[in-house]
């Protein structure tokens, strides 16, 4: 088995703001009602985001900029590298696409981070969801299920670690060997009995990983 890998959720808690509020502040405005019918249950997850994903109607290069626009935990990159000069693996986990994701893999320069994500295409003056039923980690609800990637990530790991913020990470959380929560998703593992760390920057996080022996203080 490989030593260990950190997976993180990408949206709220690597950027410090969801694109698809990006995208209903600036060219969506009805998608704030779209949302608070997500909130109530009304529509599922990947309905949501394929709406709002869907009414941009902008050139690519517009869509870019918006991307690189996306404010992240600054310590990102550093932390990144110290999980992999240590022997880790790093992962990013987002019910959300990785269209998005890997402009901003580029725009940082980080280098071998897997990302497993709904994929997604510009199309249209759009971002397009492609959502294959077949896939192994499909979920009905959030395009990927979390819960079935963290297990199978166990089954190649000696040490699986996550990072997330909000609803969708509480169904991974219940099977990484710890748990890193910020923001709502500190209370749903509350309630659901599920141990975790809280943390509000990943500075934070790899304090912790230094303090047990994963990362290496150097």
């Amino acid at each position: 088995m490989k030593k260990w890998a950190f997976v993180s959720d990408f949206d709220g808690t690597i950027s410090k703001k969801d694109f698809y509020w990006i995208v209903i502040e600036r060219y969506f405005p009805e998608g704030k009602e779209l949302y608070k019918e997500w909130k109530n249950g009304s529509i599922k997850d990947i309905d949501f985001l394929s709406t709002v994903f869907g009414a941009i109607h902008q050139e690519e290069d517009q869509i870019i900029r918006d991307v690189h626009g996306i404010p992240i935990d600054e310590y990102v990159p550093a932390f990144v590298k110290a999980v992999q000069q240590s022997g880790g693996d790093f992962y990013i986990l987002s019910a959300g696409t990785d269209y998005y994701i890997k402009h901003i893999i580029e725009k940082y320069k980080l280098e071998n981070v897997v990302i497993l994500s709904n994929e997604g295409v510009f199309k249209d003056k759009n971002i397009q969801l492609n959502i294959n039923k077949e896939d192994w980690k499909y979920s009905e609800r959030y395009g990927i299920d979390k819960a079935i990637v963290i297990q199978k990530l166990k089954e190649e790991y000696e040490k699986v670690y996550f990072a997330g913020d909000s609803e969708p990470d509480s169904h991974p959380a219940a099977f990484a060997d710890i748990t890193f929560a910020r923001d709502v998703l500190k209370d749903l593992l509350a309630e659901k009995n599920i141990d975790y760390i809280p943390f509000e920057s990943f500075r934070e996080i790899e304090a912790q990983l230094i303090k047990n022996g994963q990362i290496s203080a150097e």
